[in-house]
């Protein structure tokens, strides 16, 4: 077995302090101090029999700002109500008149906690940054300040440090749980909290990283620093976090963070009010991201990050519908590669430029650049949710689950990773299990349409005709009747044998497409269902032209089954090009 590290502890009365993460413990359990106070206390033990001067502790604690003598006398005050017992009577810091303090008690010096074992991967988390600064105006800082650092630790060493992603921890925003509960639902080791004061362009950061275990702090720092001097600030964190947990940073990431810099303030400042925004995921946000965004390149043509959020909202556009495929895959190849142009390591361009060639059917590419993202950041779930789609469009369907689950493993609490791995399951012919999977995400949110859908399908392959159609209603209902969701339901109501009930949607479908764009897609699957294979044929014809999301799938989705021996759908499978 390979040697285990040791921590070293001071030790003195009840408690014991760790200097390297300045967490002070009575018995096993922590106590929270504020930062300049742990620091104070540090440097008292490690001098601890002799007088430290006032204006020595001044410049060691407080040696970036200048403060008063006053800020120091509140922090011994801190530290004293902290540490002294009436009932055993031991005083711990003395007061030397005109002089300073010194640690009375006696101190030891002891092994602590030994370290993980080298090889051990962990996981963390980290939670939502508590905003500071006033008011739910300033909730997209700090939820891109909780972006950027989860961006920045998933880099740090991607075998030895697993990071949950954003979707799954902002669930956590406000949360009265405690890091045990926390720490069991997500399956981590770690959790990393902070706090973000935001005044003017000057940023007020707090950040403490906890062990899951023994909710123990292991360490803790403040930062105060001007806004384009944020992205040094989360390199800075990164690396402390690395060196507490003791992982070596990626060769990429010492590169990094040997080359941090300043980032445009307006820049930035755009840029996460585009990633919140884009987050949000309605028409009107996804609209107003798409502007945050150029303002951001407007700022600093060479913004890297922000040609890639350009990227990712062009192609959420495309996902949820807002915009015609073609249009939405040109214009964020096109962004994408502006990034990549300006950093090539970054995961997020090349899975948004994996995700374009995917629904332009250039499978070569689509396959290449997804790669390429999970060996850049096997962290990021997204590489491994996209991944998993283009696996199962070419019939590779035990790797996809995996992949499928690998995504949802890091983003576990996430809808669109549940509900991704269920629809996978389900063009893998493992129905039971898309209902497992389905159920699992109507726990977390019961109104979350995609997974009721979801259930519907698996529930019609395995011909439950009555509890597919009541999904599909839910599904209908949850989505406030979205064309997707209305043609699944004609689609169960036709193969049941409720014909009308399914040319009623049908016509409700025709209807709606003169006010908004519906996918020839969903014609195309209320008339399979009716057995009019002509049709069915005629609109899969107009979403091959349209390069309609479903297409990649048209080979692995069973509800095309019957028409699977006529010619032209074969000749359309041919057109595709999908990989054998």
């Amino acid at each position: 077995m390979p040697k285990l590290s040791e921590r070293r502890f001071y030790r003195f009365g009840r408690f014991r302090l760790d200097p390297n993460g300045r967490v002070l413990f009575r018995g096993d359990r922590p106590v929270r101090l504020p930062p300049k106070a742990a620091d104070t206390l540090l440097v008292l033990v490690q001098n601890a029999g002799n007088v430290v001067e006032k204006q020595d502790l001044l410049k060691h604690v407080w040696k970036d700002t200048f403060v008063e003598e006053g800020s120091l006398t509140r922090t011994i005050s801190i530290l004293r109500k902290t540490l002294d017992d009436p009932s055993d009577g031991q005083e711990f810091i003395s007061t030397i008149a005109k002089r300073g303090y010194r640690f009375a008690a006696p101190v030891m010096e002891s092994p602590g906690q030994p370290a993980r074992a080298a090889t051990e991967r962990l996981m963390m988390v980290v939670l939502p940054f508590e905003n500071l600064s006033g008011g739910r105006k300033h909730d997209y800082f700090s939820e891109g300040m909780t972006e950027e650092m989860i961006t920045r630790l998933a880099r740090l060493n991607p075998e030895r440090l697993g990071v949950i992603a954003r979707t799954s921890a902002m669930q956590y925003k406000s949360t009265d749980k405690s890091v045990r509960q926390i720490g069991g639902e997500l399956g981590v080791s770690h959790v990393l909290e902070g706090s973000v004061r935001r005044s003017g362009n000057r940023v007020r950061t707090a950040v403490q990283l906890i062990q899951v275990s023994d909710e123990s702090h292991l360490w803790a720092e403040s930062y105060e620093r001007n806004l384009g001097d944020l992205l040094t600030l989360q390199f800075e964190v990164a690396e402390a976090v690395s060196k507490e947990i003791q992982i070596k940073l990626a060769p990429q990431e010492q590169e990094r963070l040997a080359n941090a810099g300043t980032v445009n303030p307006q820049a930035y400042e755009a840029y996460l009010k585009g990633r919140y925004l884009l987050n949000r995921r309605t028409l009107e946000a996804l609209q107003k991201s798409l502007q945050y965004f150029k303002k951001s390149i407007e700022h600093d043509p060479h913004y890297a990050v922000a040609f890639a959020g350009l990227a990712d909202s062009y192609l959420t556009h495309h996902d949820m519908g807002h915009l015609p495929p073609r249009e939405a895959t040109t214009k964020a190849k096109a962004a994408a590669r502006k990034a990549l142009a300006m950093d090539e390591t970054l995961a997020e361009a090349h899975t948004s430029l994996g995700h374009a060639h995917f629904h332009e059917f250039n499978w070569l590419a689509a396959d290449r650049d997804l790669k390429q993202a999970i060996k850049l950041n096997p962290n990021y779930a997204n590489a491994h949710f996209y991944y998993a789609n283009y696996l199962i469009a070419v019939g590779r369907k035990n790797e996809a689950i995996a992949e499928a689950r690998c995504a949802k493993t890091l983003d576990p609490v996430s809808l669109p990773a549940g509900a991704n791995l269920a629809s996978i399951l389900f063009f893998a012919g493992h129905y039971a299990e898309a209902v497992e999977e389905s159920s699992r995400v109507l726990e977390i949110d019961s109104s979350f349409a995609r997974a009721y859908e979801d259930l519907g399908r698996a529930y019609e392959q395995q011909e439950m005709y009555p509890q597919a159609i009541a999904a599909f209603e839910k599904a209908v209902e949850c989505s406030k009747r979205s064309s997707r969701d209305l043609a699944q339901l004609g689609h169960a109501f036709a193969i049941a044998g409720k014909q009308k009930d399914a040319l009623r949607l049908l016509q409700e479908l025709k209807e709606l497409s003169k006010k908004e764009y519906v996918s020839p897609f969903s014609f195309a699957l209320v008339f399979a269902g009716l057995g009019n294979t002509s049709q069915a044929l005629a609109w899969l014809e107009k979403a091959y032209k349209r390069r309609d999301g479903a297409l990649p799938f048209l080979r692995v989705n069973p509800k095309l089954a019957p028409l699977h021996s006529d010619s032209h759908f074969q000749d359309l499978v041919r057109r595709l090009n999908l990989p054998a």
